[in-house]
């Protein structure tokens, strides 16, 4: 069995921390002249001399880089564009990303750097208190969307017995869960909320199963309150938030001791909070785009990465002893969801946050239309059978105007009217 990875960084000081950053950063970037053909261009087109940088002050030399950069690249050199550092024949796993805000990025990686994704997926195991007397069970769809790939991976190195159910519907799944008792569950924040549907249905209390920890992650809903409380109230189980991206790797989890925010392993990602329009430094407290630079990928490292979430960040010490600094509530919204109605900056995770505090809504889907100088929002909910619809409807309207200052057109469906999902959620409709 494969062991945690060293965690002494994480109960080190700052200033070791950073030192050990800027020792991975520094070789980092020395190796990529002549060896990765994309970060070659962008160094040379930037008057950068990754020879003579030192870090971590000159970190804010380096340029960023962009999802639409790296799509553009792979389009224009298909299909895995040129920001690999390694020979082709050297890479043995694919993903893709899920494409919600375009066109899917792919993503290769050598055997290494699956291996270096995996030790990450070991922090979050070891933050959840995940060992290897737990059964992890996974009702994901394992296709080429990275998702809980590493997770699962990571599960077997560390000794626990995983148990896939790819390919399985709902209700198959909550048989097997009732048959096999895993301890962990690893899903997206709406597919917990799906499994605890369908078990009402069926007159099934999750509550009273084997579960005691659900590890989420795809959707910020793990630290919305409103939505953490639903699932950890229906599971009668901890939710433990992760956050990742393909493109960059696992970046961070939450610990026992600080439910609803999520570190950063600061030991194999540099992590930086700016002004999204300004590309300055934040202060710590407030909220900036996280920009994130991987440490361990290097077949095909990310630099400097505008991830588009939008966080606000704790540097000071948590009470569980690690000094990787923290995204207080985790990812708060994307700088590009976020739509303009009548003067009111409105972001998805701000409507998730006020309807799943009804308990009378099983589901929803917000839909944008009109001219952005004209923008309406109608909101689709799907109210429990049992539940009063015109109850429900107007309770829903009065929550988002008072919540958001908004006036909103609420309107009940049928049952199973609106889609349900399993991996990432689409419920934030904006007709362009």
């Amino acid at each position: 069995m494969t062991e945690f990875p060293d965690i002494e960084i994480e109960h080190a000081s700052r200033e070791t921390l950073i030192a050990h950053q800027s020792t991975r950063l520094t070789s980092l970037i020395r190796g990529l002249p002549g060896r990765n053909q994309f970060y070659t261009q962008k160094l040379a087109d930037a008057n950068v001399n990754a020879k003579q940088l030192t870090f971590p002050n000159e970190l804010s030399v380096l340029p960023f880089t962009t999802k639409s950069e790296l799509v553009a690249d792979q389009t224009a050199a298909p299909p895995w564009g040129t920001a690999l550092s390694e020979p082709l024949s050297h890479y043995v796993r694919y993903n893709q990303t899920s494409s919600t805000t375009g066109n899917p990025l792919r993503w290769i990686d050598t055997a290494e750097n699956w291996q270096w994704m995996l030790d990450c997926w070991k922090a979050v195991y070891r933050a959840a208190r995940v060992s290897n007397e737990d059964r992890i069970f996974f009702p994901f769809s394992f296709g080429p969307f990275l998702g809980f790939w590493t997770g699962f991976d990571a599960a077997t190195q560390i000794g626990a017995h995983t148990i896939p159910s790819g390919g399985m519907t709902s209700h198959s799944r909550l048989t097997l869960i009732d048959t096999v008792q895993p301890t962990v569950v690893c899903c997206t924040p709406t597919y917990a909320l799906r499994l605890l549907d369908v078990a009402q249905e069926r007159g099934l209390s999750l509550s009273s199963s084997s579960v005691g920890t659900i590890i989420v992650a795809g959707e910020p809903g793990g630290s919305i309150p409103a939505t953490r409380k639903r699932i950890e109230d229906g599971w009668g189980a901890r939710v433990i938030d992760h956050y990742g991206l393909t493109e960059v790797g696992p970046i961070g989890f939450e610990c026992w001791h600080s439910p609803g925010s999520v570190h950063i392993n600061e030991q194999e990602f540099i992590a930086e909070v700016l002004d999204p329009e300004t590309s300055q430094p934040v202060a710590d407290g407030q909220q900036g785009e996280l920009v994130i630079t991987n440490l361990g990928r290097v077949g095909s490292p990310v630099i400097r990465y505008r991830t588009r979430d939008l966080v606000v960040r704790n540097v000071t010490p948590c009470s569980c002893g690690r000094i990787f600094a923290r995204l207080v509530g985790g990812v708060t919204a994307r700088a590009d969801d976020m739509v303009n109605v009548r003067g009111v900056n409105v972001y998805p995770s701000a409507i998730e946050a006020v309807i799943r505090t009804i308990p009378e809504v099983l589901e929803y889907r917000c839909t944008v239309t009109g001219e952005p100088s004209n923008r309406s929002v109608a909101i689709e909910v799907e109210p429990m059978a049992t539940s009063n619809t015109d109850f429900v409807v107007e309770h829903v309207t009065n929550q988002i105007r008072q919540a958001l200052g908004l006036s909103v057109v609420v309107h009940s469906v049928g049952p199973g009217v609106l889609p349900r999902f399993e991996m990432k959620a689409h419920r934030f409709l904006v007709d362009q």
